[in-house]
Formats: structure tokens, C-alpha cells, sequence
């Protein structure tokens, strides 16, 4: 047990050592990538998605993550199938030490349709990792991949970032941070409310208060979907569930809004419960949101392997999770009211 322990202690230090040595370097590399695509934009892309994902690299680098590791990777061929192929003396950081691999394992155990989304015209994917975090802070650690692209227009790799978004990230305006804000403002467009109005400045907050994590992931549309549903609750007493699957399947989250009196610790572990037979996960983690609403907020993610999760019907589940919260008074209570 304790050769063990060394060898955990040894292995983070590693990871300090490593990070803080190639931080500059990392840095500087996401600066270049920024001015390399400002210069040579690729042809797929319309002009105002470069220039706001050019403004997102650079935001980053403006202390707003904590870069802990890079690669760069070629999208290669391989016995068929779609593989990522780790270019040789670009590893930074805590993704420095490659152990002689070629070409990214995690990448490789995705489904076809899954992998199928590295050849997607985009310049952005942003996710989690599915490691947790030895360095800064606990967590699971921000996955940003920027696509690269050949003379043809078509996909040829990916620079990856692994680290965390800083604390600033998390409490900064949307409406200030790239990307978010096109988003955002994309979202309350679509919407149609009355501008200035109560509708409005209620989507505005639930904007403003969206799990930063997911917003920083969710596509446009989910995002249009699951804000309008928020907005039609009202601040009713009402129980909704939205749920969102990560595009390389490798989690699931669910948000619930649920009447506050509702909300105790067993009544969570049941949802959690639930929640973990129904997407075949392997674990889950909780993040819990009171505000001075009628409605509690909780966001639990199921980690789940990919290819892996079952077909599900979010409104069966949601009224699944509602039946876990009820307590034994609640049935005693319709049961008197029946027979009365």
C-alpha cells in the first residue's frame, strides 16, 4: 500500500513538473494556431465562424485556461477505419510522454459513426476528457481540439488542449466570453421574445446561469431546445428533465428542475440511481444550483463507455424520476384521498 501511494505521488508530481515546465510553450503553441488560421482561414468555414473561433484561441491563451497538455495529431487511414496518429515531438505538458505510441487510444476505441465525426467541417470541438485532473484543481479536464485542414478544404487532424477553464471563465458574462456570445445572443434571437420584455430578460438568466460547462458544449440547437423548455417552467412547481449525450457518448448529462422542498440527499441518490441503469453508466458525478426560484436545479452526469448507451425516452425517464421523489407520506396521503 505504501509503494503503491509513492507511486501515485511520484506520478502527480510528474504531472506538476511537466505542466508548469511546458505551460509557456503551450501557451505560445494556441497563440500560433490563432494566427496561423487568421492567415490562412479554411475554405469550409464561413469568415464570422473563423474569426470567433480565432477569438476563443485567443482568449484562452489570455489567461483564461490552464493548458496542462498539447498534441498535435494527423487523421490518418488505418486498416480501414479512421485513426488519429500522434505527430511526432509536438507532446507538451502532462501528454509529453507518449510511451512510443502512434495514434490516440481513446480515439480508437470510439464507434465508426462516432469517429466519424473528426471529418465534420468545423473548426472547434469542446468536451471533457474522460481523466481527471493531478494538477490545479480536481475535475475532469477540458478536452479543445482545433481541426486542421489541408488545401482541399477537407479535415487532416487536430491540435488537442487538455486543461481546466479558469476560475474567470465560470464567472464571466456570456455575452463577453467568444463563442458563448454568438451563441447566446443566436439563442435569444431564435427564441422571438419581445425585446426588453419579462420573457427576455428571463432567458437572459437562464443564459446568464446555464452550467458553464454546458454551455461552453452544447450545440446551438440543444442549447435553443433545453432554453426554451427552462423558460416555459415560469417558475411553475413542475418537474422537467433535459437531457444532452455527449457527442463522443462518453457522458451523459441531465439536468433537473425539480420544486425545492422536493430536493434531499436520498431523494438525489435515488435520481442518480436511476439515472446510472438507464444510460448503462459507469459512475456519476452531482453539481446542485439554489437560487431564490421555486425550483431547485440539479445537473448529474453519468459517465458512460462509448457505444454503449442504451436507447432512452426522456420523458418516460422524467416521469421515472419524479416517482423516486415522491415519499411515503405522498402515497399515504392519495391513498386516503381515494378512499375518501
Amino acid at each position: 500500500a505504501l509503494q503503491s501511494l509513492a507511486t501515485d505521488i511520484a506520478r502527480v508530481l510528474g504531472d506538476v513538473r511537466a505542466a508548469v515546465e511546458d505551460w509557456g510553450a503551450m501557451r505560445d503553441k494556441a497563440r500560433a494556431i490563432a494566427d496561423a488560421i487568421r492567415r490562412s482561414p479554411p475554405s469550409p468555414l464561413r469568415p464570422e465562424q473563423v474569426a470567433e473561433g480565432v477569438a476563443f484561441i485567443e482568449w484562452l491563451a489570455d489567461n483564461h485556461f490552464t493548458f496542462l497538455g498539447y498534441r498535435c495529431h494527423d487523421l490518418v487511414r488505418k486498416d480501414g477505419q479512421d485513426a488519429l496518429q500522434i505527430v511526432p515531438g509536438t507532446s507538451l505538458g502532462i501528454l509529453g510522454d507518449t510511451h512510443s505510441k502512434e495514434v490516440a487510444v481513446s480515439f480508437a476505441a470510439l464507434p465508426p459513426e462516432v469517429r466519424a465525426y473528426a471529418r465534420r467541417p468545423e473548426l472547434l470541438v469542446i468536451t471533457k476528457s474522460t481523466s481527471r485532473s493531478t494538477v490545479h484543481r480536481s475535475g475532469f479536464l477540458d478536452y479543445i481540439a482545433i481541426k486542421r485542414f489541408d488545401n482541399d478544404g477537407q479535415v487532416c487532424g487536430e491540435h488537442r488542449f487538455l486543461g481546466l477553464f479558469a476560475h474567470g471563465a465560470y464567472s464571466a458574462n456570456p455575452a463577453d466570453i467568444p463563442l458563448l456570445r454568438n451563441k447566446t445572443a443566436d439563442v435569444i434571437r431564435r427564441v422571438n421574445v419581445p425585446a426588453g420584455g419579462h420573457a427576455e430578460k428571463q432567458l437572459i438568466n437562464i443564459l446568464d446561469n446555464y452550467p458553464r460547462d454546458e454551455l461552453f458544449q452544447i450545440s446551438e440547437d440543444e442549447l435553443l431546445r433545453t432554453a426554451t423548455g427552462i423558460l416555459h417552467l415560469a417558475d411553475r412547481q413542475r418537474f422537467r428533465l433535459f437531457v444532452r449525450r455527449d457527442t463522443f457518448e462518453r457522458f451523459v448529462t441531465c439536468l433537473i428542475y425539480a420544486p425545492r422542498e422536493l430536493y434531499v440527499t436520498r431523494v438525489r441518490q435515488k435520481w442518480q440511481a436511476v439515472l446510472m441503469r438507464a444510460f448503462n453508466g459507469q459512475s456519476s458525478d452531482f453539481n446542485v444550483h439554489l437560487s431564490e426560484s421555486k425550483l431547485a436545479r440539479i445537473m448529474i452526469t453519468v459517465r458512460t463507455a462509448p457505444g454503449r448507451v442504451p436507447p432512452f425516452d426522456v420523458r418516460a425517464l422524467e416521469a421515472h424520476l419524479a416517482v423516486a421523489a415522491r415519499l411515503w407520506g405522498d402515497d399515504l396521503k392519495e391513498a386516503l384521498v381515494g378512499v375518501l
